[in-house]
């Protein structure tokens, strides 16, 4: 088994090997896809490539990443049937945070080059395969391969997008904020919300304009600009489609 530390190119780059991958971001953020399946490598989020399956990749600016090329053959006798059920599918790992002590430990290790000709970076792959199973489960990963966002992840999202309301948002803004790519992004949020992000972020437009018009004197045309809507007209008409009401009403109402 080999396990190293790169930096990823920003340009996007596409190979397949024999061996199995195992990919953590130890600095930075990198967007894999394998298989269709798109999403970030960062601290909180390991990609796993099984052996010969092709895959784009590409990192966000300055990254090191660390990785671990397993031989097909290799997994059994480091993980056993654990380790082969992991490697059967490209999965995208959400990381435990008691990990992040020994993913500390294993920057370490690849970096001091005595380590790894005592051969502890074998052991230590074999203790981060089995930390993964037995912390997370092989199954752990499949609900972000499905779409999951954590509690934390939406709640990072929203306090996000309150406090850039008086901006255009995009999906990829929005994206950046938990690590995953564009592409695989909007699907994630409409499992994990029942709403697209352009649906939730105009509904928190119009919430935040509600509680304006209600608690402030701010002038209508103020309180459009401060919650990213584009004119006095278009407040009134989201006001008027999500809650049935008018700014002057909701002013007088409050």
């Amino acid at each position: 088994m080999r396990t190293r530390i790169l930096d990823l190119p920003v340009q996007t780059a596409t190979h397949a090997h024999p061996e199995h991958q195992l990919v953590i971001g130890l600095r930075g953020c990198a967007d894999f896809e394998v298989q269709g399946q798109g999403g970030a490598v960062n601290r909180l989020h390991a990609c796993v490539v099984p052996g010969g399956e092709a895959h784009a990749f590409s990192g966000r600016g300055h990254n090191h990443m660390l990785i671990m090329d397993l031989p097909s053959a290799a997994a059994g006798a480091l993980g056993g049937n654990a380790a082969e059920r992991l490697f059967e599918r490209p999965r995208f790992v959400q990381l435990d945070h008691q990990l992040q002590g020994l993913l500390d430990f294993a920057q370490y290790a690849v970096a001091t080059p005595q380590l790894e000709q005592d051969g502890l970076n074998w052991h230590l792959g074999g203790v981060l395969l089995a930390a993964l199973q037995r912390r997370l489960g092989v199954d752990a990963g499949a609900q972000r391969a499905r779409g999951a966002l954590s509690p934390e992840e939406l709640q990072r999202l929203e306090t996000y997008v309150l406090a850039n309301l008086d901006r255009p948002l995009s999906v990829a803004s929005l994206a950046a904020q938990v690590c995953v790519s564009s592409s695989h992004f909007h699907a994630l949020y409409r499992q994990a919300t029942g709403m697209t992000p352009h649906q939730h972020v105009l509904a928190l437009r119009v919430r935040e304009a509600a509680h304006l018009l209600r608690d402030s004197t701010l002038p209508v045309a103020e309180v459009a600009s401060r919650c990213g809507f584009s004119s006095q007209s278009a407040l009134t008409h989201a006001l008027r489609r999500q809650l049935g009401q008018t700014p002057r009403a909701l002013r007088i109402g409050g």
